[in-house]
């Protein structure tokens, strides 16, 4: 399955696979799915900031898609980031998140990225903390009650990579 840079050509597509997971689950805490016009100006940021953000196809369509963002804005934390992988529901269980992380930890590498940290909402599906720990994330603890989404309370995991 061919994984790529992602371009602003892949945003509506981003879009609407992050859209999913904001109406439908609590993987994400946002509560409003972001439009296109918002994905570019996040798109650009994760650009200047010279971080990765790649996409996975399947079919001639976009399958899914992983980047990382700053962990935090304070200059010590330059070298740490925060991961997010999203895959279509449509291909869920094919290997798109384990070719979409393999490839965002490479980029991470590649931009001088020391740590990279996974905040997993505890949807109760354990899928994204397997794949985290598959490529070698470990336990850094766990945040209970930060979020509130469809009606109820959710804790998140917080998992840590070291890639130096």
């Amino acid at each position: 399955m061919p994984t790529r840079t992602a371009t602003p050509d892949d945003l509506a597509a981003i879009a609407e696979i992050y859209a999913h997971y904001v109406r439908t689950s609590v993987a994400t805490f946002e509560l409003d799915p972001p439009d296109t016009a918002e994905w570019r100006r996040r798109f650009d940021a994760i650009a200047e900031s010279g971080l990765p953000f790649v996409v996975t196809e399947r079919d001639g369509s976009l399958a899914g898609y992983a980047y990382c963002a700053p962990w935090k804005t304070r200059p010590a934390y330059a070298s740490t980031v925060e991961d997010s992988v999203y895959v279509s529901p449509a291909v869920a269980g094919q290997g798109c998140g384990t070719e979409l992380l393999r490839e965002l930890l490479v980029a991470c590498g590649s931009a001088g990225v020391r740590e990279v940290i996974a905040v997993i909402a505890d949807t109760g599906d354990p899928a994204s903390v397997a794949l985290h720990h598959r490529f070698g994330f470990t336990d850094a603890g766990r945040l209970t009650r930060v979020g509130y989404k469809h009606g109820r309370f959710v804790d998140t995991f917080l998992l840590q990579h070291s890639l130096a």
